[in-house]
């Protein structure tokens, strides 16, 4: 193939498909210096990439080369589905400003448009259109805003997340289809997957909610236009995570969300806590 390689990989639950992703990056993707790198800093690892979860609440969950840990990875699903760090978002209109750009939940949940007096609740949005008419092709919600993010410094790697239910043997199953244009595949990807499939979970549930049916989740596919391990983390890459392939089995390369998600779920007031600490 000439140009960025085209890669595609499926895995029965998250923790499979990243690794599997993971692997055929290594293996297949092309080299290619980023913006960040530094002078003695090694090429990037990069393709785009398409990754189909067949079942994203199927067990072991949870990968054990994520960066950080369990109260991290709790943290980052809390940021995503909840807005605990949405008062972090900097002031557009403010050139003094530096705060954050964005974050995920803000542009999900609370859209603003100049012309438009209220946020707009993307997600809400998409719960009734599903509910309404489970197989339209219009429920999806975008992050990027083209008078913002075209000249700043650090915009949304997540554009957009696009629903549909379909029935399979009579059971309504919501699919997610999820699309970055810029992916950390080895130190980020692996949280993205599993806060917005906790997302994924949530809308389901509205729709259910909404419908009076029991919706159940269908597959996730993760869309990344640019898909890479970056050169800096390279050494790290080999060494762990290439390692552990050669040195574990998968299931000691895994965790059970089910057995760590009780201790996650005691952390979230220390989470939340911390997160009102930060600079408003």
């Amino acid at each position: 193939m000439a140009g960025i390689p085209v890669l595609t990989v499926d895995g029965d639950g998250i923790a499979r498909a990243w690794e599997n992703s993971l692997i055929r990056l290594y293996e297949q993707g092309c080299d290619i210096s980023t913006q960040y790198d530094k002078p003695d800093d090694p090429p990037s690892k990069d393709a785009t990439m398409i990754i189909t979860v067949d079942d994203p609440l199927a067990e072991p969950m949870i990968h054990r080369d994520i960066p950080g840990g369990f109260e991290d990875l709790q943290e980052y699903v809390m940021e995503v589905c909840d807005g605990i760090k949405d008062h972090c978002v900097r002031n557009p209109d403010d050139p003094e400003d530096t705060r954050w750009e964005y974050t995920y939940h803000q542009r999900l949940f609370a859209y603003t448009v100049p012309s438009h007096d209220e946020p707009i609740d993307q997600i809400e949005t998409i719960c009734q259109q599903l509910a309404e008419t489970s197989y339209t092709r219009r429920a999806q919600a975008v992050t990027w805003k083209v008078w913002e993010d075209s000249d700043c410094y650090d915009p949304a790697c997540l554009q957009s997340l696009w629903c549909r239910v379909i029935e399979d043997a009579g059971t309504p199953l919501l699919n997610m289809n999820i699309r970055f244009r810029s992916n950390d595949a080895y130190k980020a990807a692996f949280m993205n997957m599993f806060a917005l499939v906790q997302l994924q979970r949530r809308i389901a549930a509205r729709v259910s909610e909404l419908t009076g049916s029991d919706i159940k989740l269908g597959r996730y596919c993760h869309v990344a236009d640019s898909y890479h391990i970056y050169g800096s983390n390279m050494d790290e890459f080999q060494s762990r995570f290439l390692g552990a392939l050669e040195s574990r089995d998968f299931a000691g390369r895994t965790m059970r969300y089910v057995d760590v998600k009780d201790f996650m779920e005691e952390a979230r007031p220390m989470i939340l806590k911390k997160a009102q600490s930060m600079e408003a």
